[in-house]
């Protein structure tokens, strides 16, 4: 009989697929990194394990703990599932701009949900990173995750999306796409492809508020490039250590309202439900139009699904309310 022995050996192995109307006026073939097909329905299962795992191996997780973190929510929805299977508790730390039907999935799986304000500084006690780190000191028999710094999160994706992806195009892929926002990722993939051909580009996917971009192209932390934005996964006001700038080609910025059309586009011609994150990668793809040439093999990595998003990109009230759709 061939079965998984729990939930957590269904993490990885998820399929590439090829995009076709979206990506019709483009000249290379187009593949998306399909992560949805983890159990929690994103790319953050990998980590989310890998970082538990790495942490009961050198004791600073044990029987019984508290898992703490901040997190966008996908992040916290592997560590969710982990925990269930394994026995810890979990608390988590999620700013307003989220989804409710994030901070709902989180509170089924078990965990607690502290809300926190978006609009504030990443060093003011009420802002999510702060919040997380207090509580990760005054809770007994807790281990704070931090996936921003957490060497395990780069890992976990040097260990098995990147080594998929170059498996699965047979080594002929030229072009890596992908959303930043705690960087693990783009820096785990990318440098496993990087190894096995340096003439691979990986290209990063940033937002208008965030800092990325400037940085990596001036080396300047511009805090006036910091403002709030509505897309949600990507881009950051702080520099997590887990963003390997030197692995980058480059960084394209897509703007909130491309981010949220391109959601439901993917939806709508594709038949790709998925989350914000994969409207600003597509978006953003399209952006690097000139980068591409005729026989490239481009694989663009989306995040999430869209059941994160049925009250938001997915509603046409709120979209309108944005000034989304006309």
């Amino acid at each position: 009989m061939e079965y998984a022995n729990n939930i957590l050996e269904t993490i990885g192995n998820t399929p590439l697929v090829k995009l076709n109307k979206l990506t019709a006026d483009l000249p290379c073939l187009v593949l998306a990194k399909y992560e949805t097909f983890n159990p929690g329905n994103s790319a953050k299962d990998r980590m989310a394990l890998t970082m538990i795992e790495d942490a009961e191996a050198d004791g600073r997780l044990k029987p019984g703990g508290t898992i703490i973190e901040g997190t966008s929510g996908n992040t916290g929805m592997g560590l969710a599932l982990a925990a269930i299977v394994k026995g810890y508790k979990c608390i988590f730390v999620i700013s307003d701009k989220q989804s409710k039907e994030k901070t709902d999935v989180l509170r089924a799986h078990g965990a607690e949900v502290v809300v926190c304000p978006t609009d504030v500084e990443p060093t003011d006690p009420r802002s999510y990173y702060s919040v997380s780190k207090r509580l990760g000191e005054e809770t007994p028999n807790s281990w704070y995750v931090n996936q921003y710094d957490n060497p395990s999160n780069a890992k976990a994706h040097y260990q098995s999306t990147g080594p998929e992806i170059w498996k699965q195009t047979e080594g002929k892929i030229t072009h890596f796409v992908v959303g930043v926002g705690t960087g693990g990722t783009i820096s785990g993939v990318g440098k496993y492809l990087k190894e096995q051909n340096p003439d691979v580009k990986v290209w990063g996917i940033d937002t208008y508020g965030s800092v990325f971009k400037k940085y990596h192209e001036t080396g300047i932390f511009d805090e006036k490039e910091i403002y709030p934005y509505v897309t949600e996964g990507i881009g950051e006001d702080i520099l997590p250590k887990n963003v390997d700038f030197s692995i980058i080609d480059g960084f394209t910025k897509v703007t909130d309202k491309d981010a949220a059309v391109y959601t439901q586009k993917l939806a709508l011609e594709e038949g790709m439900f998925l989350g914000n994150s994969a409207g600003a990668a597509v978006k953003g793809l399209l952006q690097l139009k000139d980068e591409f040439k005729k026989d490239d093999v481009v694989v663009v990595l989306f995040h999430d699904h869209g059941s994160r998003y049925v009250g938001k990109m997915f509603n046409n009230d709120w979209m309108k309310k944005m000034g989304y759709l006309d």
